[in-house]
């Protein structure tokens, strides 16, 4: 390992020991976990828009292999927060104010759609789900970890436009509500725009009467505070991998192995 990455690196992590195979998660899992630390890497500005995502490097990081690193940003491509360029590789997405401003008046339309759909077609199973999500959300503001917070955040708000039952919304809303995660850790002024335990109680109480004026209502200033809570002024600095991600317990071969990343 270089001198400048080792020193962005807790002592404590350069010197723990490696995971032993037996204790690495399945493939599956694995895929699923890497794509989770790239999200809330993203979501906390561990890795800021415009940081290059290079898959030898998050594969040493991670302890998993170069296929599924390149399984999980392929994702992340799919959900617009990461662009992958031939001969350039993958990139933390970095959409510009006009394009950001233009995202949230798209996600503003058509989540006031699915809110008079959801109002019409909610059953008390969906009521249920969608407290749990509220639930898990509460649950990771409670522990500190606003990134997971903000992605159980953008579930919820998924989960409504599943109850909805317009599948093309529910495809629309996959890619705008991960571009709105990332907008808000890119340009939030911590003014207040994420989303408040309280707000998607009221709201989930709205559709679960039926009452549409009032799921409007509450959409609206709900998501009302996302715009008032950017400042679109703001330039974010591009991240270093191995210092964004050096909280983890990295897999043999990764942090604590000693090798240079190339």
């Amino acid at each position: 390992m270089s001198q400048s990455l080792a020193k962005l690196l807790p002592e404590k992590v350069l010197k723990q020991e490696p995971i032993h195979q037996s204790e690495q998660l399945p493939k599956k899992d694995a895929n699923m976990d890497a794509y989770r630390q790239l999200f809330d890497g993203i979501l906390s500005q561990r890795l800021a828009p415009g940081t290059k995502l290079n898959e030898v490097e998050l594969t040493q990081l991670f302890g998993v292999s170069r296929t599924l690193i390149r399984q999980a940003l392929q994702r992340l491509q799919l959900e617009q927060v990461v662009e992958i360029h031939k001969n350039r590789g993958a990139f933390v997405a970095a959409p510009s104010p006009d394009l950001a401003q233009q995202i949230l008046l798209a996600r503003h339309t058509i989540e006031l759609a699915v809110v008079k759909l959801a109002c019409n077609r909610c059953k008390p199973q969906d009521a249920q789900k969608l407290q749990y999500m509220i639930d898990l959300e509460q649950s990771a503001i409670d522990q500190g970890d606003m990134a997971t917070a903000l992605r159980r955040s953008g579930e919820f708000h998924l989960q409504l436009a599943i109850v909805a039952g317009n599948q093309p919304f529910v495809h629309a809303l996959r890619g705008l509500i991960s571009q709105t995660s990332l907008i808000i850790a890119m340009y939030s002024h911590g003014g207040g725009n994420a989303c408040a335990r309280d707000e998607h109680s009221h709201l989930l109480a709205a559709v679960r009467d039926g009452d549409e004026a009032q799921g409007l209502q509450l959409m609206a200033h709900h998501l009302g505070h996302i715009v008032s809570g950017c400042d679109f002024t703001q330039s974010p600095q591009v991240a270093n991998l191995q210092g964004a991600f050096a909280h983890l317990s990295i897999a043999g071969g990764g942090l604590g192995s000693g090798n240079t990343v190339k």
